[in-house]
């Protein structure tokens, strides 16, 4: 799969945050997005999901039009809220209705790989930050999706936490096209490309 961003170009009020940027992602590669705060990376993530529409440009998919690209995305962001009424059991069967997860692998072991067997039934609100974290990890890395969208995914992680997000990538991201938003190195170490955005 290849997603290319053509002459993409995003403002807010009368500033251009970007603009002309075009550019290709194709699936295999893992791909770093940086550049300093305020220059538009986690903007620039939200247009490729959908979530947020370019002001001028469009992005296009090799396999799927507009309207069904977004059922291959998966993204886990800090702007994005969990529903802190549910247990976290409930979240994963809730976001599976919409989402299927991957195969041969149950609820029950997701929460196991993210460590969070023993909150299986504690309702999100009473999470730490932390443990909210390594749930949206969770939904992201085991959709069943071509494409993984990750803004800051190690934000909140204790060292511990870090280390569970690096095993997520080597187990899980392989022939995904995966996009990473960060200015931390040790959160994109391991893509084979690098948009510096400000450039």
């Amino acid at each position: 799969m290849i997603i290319k961003l053509q002459n993409i170009g995003k403002k807010f009020n009368k500033d251009w945050i970007f603009r002309n940027l075009n550019y290709e992602f194709k699936s295999g590669n893992s791909y770093a997005i940086t550049g300093i705060n305020g220059s538009g990376k986690s903007t620039l993530l939200q247009i490729i999901s959908g979530f947020v529409l370019p002001t001028e440009g469009q992005v296009v998919s090799s396999e799927y039009d507009t309207n069904t690209l977004y059922q291959q995305i998966a993204i886990a962001a800090p702007y994005l809220e969990l529903i802190e009424e549910m247990t976290a059991m409930e979240f994963l069967q809730f976001h599976q209705q919409f989402k299927s997860f991957i195969g041969n692998i149950s609820l029950s072991q997701i929460l196991e790989q993210v460590q969070l067997s023993t909150a299986a039934d504690k309702q999100i609100r009473y999470f730490s930050s932390g443990m909210k974290q390594r749930l949206k990890l969770a939904q992201a890395f085991f959709s069943d999706t071509k494409i993984l969208l990750l803004d800051e995914p190690t934000s909140n992680l204790d060292k511990q936490g870090i280390s569970l997000y690096l095993q997520l990538i080597k187990q899980y991201s392989n022939d995904r096209l995966v996009i990473i938003c960060s200015n931390d190195e040790t959160e994109y170490s391991f893509c084979n490309q690098k948009l510096e955005i400000t450039k």
